[in-house]
């Protein structure tokens, strides 16, 4: 059953929305322009297609609309029953499911609230439909889903199971499926989201994880527990009916890497994010100044080189090491996998002041970094600019994080010794972004490293130091 918030809204909604698509139907129709222009070139690479975009436009018709209502005249004390009815009304008319972004539909239920998890239903009364969402932040992605198990809150009647377990907390129910394992995904679809959805609730909540992996609840738990003062239940595998007083089935999603503050319960940030992360694994540099002892090794600006084992490596890794040092940075090179340890990687990525590496999941562990860090991002060749600004250049302001970016050109990366000159590979780009995601990633992602040209990458180094409380200090 696919979840439709238009269907449930008033009819001034639906009238402005009803506006909103036309417009977008006469601008597709008389031709594109400015950002429209990119987005159809880039609509074969983009996993977000253009009905997401008009998604975005309807939920911005419908925040103007809140907004407008918002401001109407409030009912003086004498009408205090009026408004109480009203007020009952609009509660019982809002949707249990509704759409909470573009990647993300989110169920909200209070009352008698009973969980089966080994059957993934939820009785809830009141309610008066069936109501079904996965509860992962991709949505649109088939491939991601396919690992999702589906969810359903169905009325609850007279049969229904009774509670064998009862808890005064809300119930989360979110999945660990999808992309989970990939360190950007874990926490741009899991992990940003839970916070959004759960710090409001200031530990009074159990995480009912579905699609449970216990390596990964392990990996991240210390996050976890700072969100929860509850045990997480792999929900799937429970033979318990759970109740509560209210449930959310699915996080919200805002967008890459991030959240908007303005849209979260207490306004909290990434800011707020990175914070709990320093307190979850212990970390301590808030800020990336130097220590006040002239013979402290930290009044060295440090540089951390995020390697790779397969595609895209630093070719001439040990040469960078050399170059960074002449240049007065303490060096460390890190190499992070699945199987890192995250408090200890942490707390590497934290003392750090500058970081660099070739565009990849590695480049995820910025969320480590101390406020007024660098972050340099290596973007391998093939004209993967959008990809790079998306993913880690755009995220980086949120964490007041410095972004520098090093474009690698045609001779320094190696597939200008797997292919010709005249290969459409370097000499037309786009005409392989134009066969597709998987036909973009098996060449530019897959099968490339790289080799910065010292020279280059040195006043690129010298930029960031330059960005430093640091200076060109090296005593």
């Amino acid at each position: 059953m696919r979840l439709c918030l238009i269907r449930q809204i008033p009819a001034i909604y639906q009238a402005l929305v009803s506006w909103v698509m036309i417009r977008l139907s006469e601008l597709c129709g008389a031709g594109k322009t400015g950002e429209a222009i990119k987005a159809a070139e880039q609509q074969a690479m983009r996993k977000e297609s253009v009905r997401m975009e008009t998604l975005d436009i309807a939920d911005e018709a419908a925040a103007l609309v809140e907004e407008e209502e918002e401001t109407q005249p409030k009912p003086s004390d004498n009408s205090s029953s009026t408004a109480l009815a009203a007020d009952h009304h609009l509660r019982l008319s809002k949707p249990v499911c509704y759409e909470s972004s573009r990647r993300s539909d989110t169920c909200e239920a209070t009352g008698d609230v009973r969980v089966q998890g080994r059957v993934q239903t939820i009785h809830v009364s009141p309610l008066e439909q069936e109501w079904k969402v996965k509860p992962y932040c991709r949505k649109h992605d088939a491939f991601a889903l396919a690992h999702v198990k589906e969810w359903a809150l169905r009325p609850l009647h007279g049969d229904a199971p009774r509670c064998t377990i009862n808890s005064s907390a809300t119930a989360f129910v979110l999945s660990t499926g999808g992309f989970t394992g990939n360190l950007f995904h874990d926490y741009t679809d899991v992990l940003i989201p839970a916070f959004i959805t759960a710090h409001r609730y200031a530990g009074e909540v159990q995480f009912l994880v579905s699609s449970f992996k216990s390596w990964w609840t392990t990996k991240y738990l210390e996050i976890i527990q700072l969100l929860s003062k509850h045990e997480v239940v792999d929900i799937d595998d429970d033979h318990e009916v759970r109740c509560y007083p209210s449930v959310v089935v699915g996080p919200t999603f805002h967008k890459e890497l991030g959240m908007d503050a303005s849209k979260t319960p207490a306004g909290s940030s990434m800011v707020d994010f990175r914070a709990m992360l320093r307190s979850a694994f212990g970390l301590e540099r808030a800020t990336a100044t130097p220590s006040g002892d002239r013979w402290d090794i930290r009044r060295r600006p440090r540089l951390l080189i995020i390697s790779r084992r397969s595609s895209r490596r630093f070719v001439n890794e040990h040469a960078m090491v050399d170059m960074a040092m002449s240049l007065g940075f303490d060096v460390r090179v890190g190499d992070p996998d699945m199987s890192t340890d995250v408090s200890k990687f942490a707390r590497l990525v934290n003392s750090a002041d500058v970081m660099v590496g070739v565009h990849g999941a590695g480049l995820t562990n910025m969320v480590f970094l101390p406020a007024g860090a660098v972050l340099i991002q290596v973007v391998p060749y093939g004209g993967l600019e959008w990809l790079a600004r998306g993913t880690f250049k755009e995220p980086s302001p949120d964490m007041q994080i410095h972004y520098l970016e090093y474009m690698i050109q045609v001779d320094e990366t190696t597939l200008s010794e797997d292919y010709p000159k005249d290969d459409p590979v370097l000499k037309d780009p786009y005409s392989i972004h134009k066969q597709g995601w998987d036909a973009l990633k098996s060449v530019y992602l897959d099968k490339q490293n790289v080799k910065p040209h010292l020279g280059r990458l040195k006043n690129t180094f010298m930029e960031a130091l330059k960005l430093l409380p640091h200076g060109r200090q090296s005593d």
